[in-house]
C-alpha cells in the first residue's frame, strides 16, 4: 500500500479558495481532491496494470475498493483513490518511466462523458481549450495547465504542485499524452505539436514520446510545455454543433454543481447564500439562521478549510458562470447577484477569471 500526502481539502491559489479551477490572467488550474470522478479513469489504470502483470487487487490496495465500480452512474471514486491506484501500479512496476504515455494515449474523448461531447461539438479548438479548461474537475487532470499564447503559438504548461513529487512524472507524461488524443479526436486527424518540453530526466529510449507527440521531446528543460501553431485554433472543428455544444455544456454545468456540492456547515452556508443571491445574508444572519454564533460559524468555516467570504465569492462566481452561458445581460447578472453597481461586478468578474464578463463569454462561444 502506498501512502499518500497530498491535501485534505480544497486546495488554495493565494488567499480565495479554488472550486471550479483557478483561473487567473494565464488560465491556470488546479486538482481538487475530494470532488467526485468517474471511475472510467481508475478502471485504465487497474486494465493496464492488468496487461502488465500486475493484479486488480493489487492497484486497488489501500483505495477501500475491492473492484472499478463500473455500470452505475451512482459509483464515483475520488482523485485520492485514483493516485493511491497509480502509486501501486508505479511501485509494482518499478517507476516505469513512459507508464503515463501509455495511460494518458487510452484517454480518448468519450472516456471523459458529457465534458468530451461539450468539447467535441464546439465550433473552434479556442473555444474547446476554454470550455475544458473551465470544466476541468469533470476530467482525471492531477497537472496544473496554464495556457499561454505567444506569438504564432499556443503553449500548455503543465506543473504538478498539488500533488507528491514522486507522481509528478507520472501526472505530466499521462496529462501531456491525453491532451494529444484530444485534439487528434477533435480534428479528426493528428495535429503535430510544434514543441514538447519536460522538466525530468529523459529515458533510456525516447521511440515512445516521439510516437505520441510527433516529435522528439526536450528533456531537463524550465518547465514541462506542449506546444503547437497557433494557426489551429480558430479553425471550425468537424464536429461543431451549436444546439448539442449549449446541451452539453448545461449538463457540464448541473454535473459539475452536483459533483462539489459542499458538505457540512460550508454546504448550509452556500444553500442559504443560494437562496437570496440578490440580497446576500451577511455572516451574522447565516449564524443566526443555523443557530451558532458568529465567532463560531468563523471557527468552524476555517476548520473546514474556507471562511464566510470565500463562501458568497465562489456561489456569485459560480451564478455569474452560468447566467452568462444562459444570456442574460451584465447588467442583470449584476443586479441579480446584489451589486450596487455594474462596474463592481465587472472588477470581480477580471479578479474570478482575468478578463471582463464580456471578454469571457464571447472567448466561451456565447457571441
Amino acid at each position: 500500500m502506498v501512502a499518500l500526502d497530498v491535501p485534505t481539502r480544497e486546495v488554495r491559489v493565494g488567499a480565495r479558495l479554488t472550486r471550479f479551477g483557478e483561473r487567473g490572467n494565464e488560465g491556470a488550474i488546479v486538482v481538487e481532491w475530494d470532488v467526485p470522478r468517474s471511475p472510467t479513469s481508475l478502471g485504465i489504470v487497474v486494465e493496464l496494470g492488468a496487461e502488465l502483470g500486475v493484479p486488480p487487487a493489487v492497484c486497488l490496495r489501500g483505495t477501500g475498493l475491492s473492484a472499478v465500480p463500473y455500470g452505475d452512474s451512482n459509483h464515483e471514486v475520488s482523485a485520492r483513490q485514483e493516485l493511491t491506484a497509480i502509486g501501486n501500479l508505479l511501485t509494482a512496476t518499478n517507476d516505469r518511466a513512459g507508464l503515463g504515455l501509455d495511460v494518458g494515449s487510452r484517454y480518448h474523448l468519450t472516456t471523459y462523458g458529457i465534458w468530451g461531447f461539450a468539447l467535441l461539438s464546439s465550433p473552434t479548438l479556442r473555444v474547446a481549450v476554454d470550455l475544458g479548461l473551465r470544466y476541468l474537475d469533470l476530467t482525471f487532470a492531477f497537472s496544473r495547465v496554464v495556457v499561454r499564447e505567444p506569438d504564432g503559438a499556443i503553449r500548455l504548461v503543465l506543473d504538478t504542485p498539488d500533488i507528491p513529487a514522486r507522481f509528478a512524472r507520472f501526472a505530466v507524461e499521462r496529462d501531456a499524452a491525453a491532451m494529444m488524443v484530444i485534439q487528434h479526436d477533435l480534428f479528426r486527424a493528428p495535429v503535430p505539436s510544434t514543441a514538447v518540453r519536460f522538466a525530468f530526466p529523459p529515458p533510456d529510449d525516447v521511440q515512445r514520446y516521439a510516437e505520441v507527440f510527433g516529435v522528439v521531446p526536450e528533456f531537463e528543460a524550465a518547465e514541462n510545455v506542449v506546444e503547437m501553431s497557433s494557426e489551429y485554433l480558430d479553425l471550425p472543428l468537424p464536429q461543431a454543433n451549436a444546439h448539442t455544444g449549449a446541451l452539453a455544456q448545461a449538463q457540464c454545468r448541473d454535473l459539475l454543481q452536483r459533483r462539489r456540492t459542499r458538505g457540512g456547515l460550508a454546504g448550509q452556508v452556500c444553500d442559504l447564500i443560494r437562496s437570496e443571491p440578490a440580497t446576500p445574508p451577511n455572516a451574522e444572519r447565516i449564524a443566526a439562521a443555523l443557530h451558532v454564533s458568529s465567532r463560531t460559524l468563523r471557527q468552524r468555516l476555517a476548520a473546514e478549510g474556507t471562511s464566510f467570504r470565500e463562501l458568497l465569492d465562489e456561489i456569485r462566481e459560480q451564478l455569474a458562470e452560468e447566467m452568462l452561458a444562459d444570456g442574460l445581460t451584465v447588467a442583470e447578472i449584476a443586479e441579480r447577484l446584489g451589486y450596487a453597481e455594474v462596474s463592481s461586478l465587472s472588477q470581480a468578474f477580471r479578479r474570478w477569471k482575468g478578463v471582463s464578463p464580456r471578454a469571457y463569454r464571447s472567448r466561451s462561444g456565447g457571441g
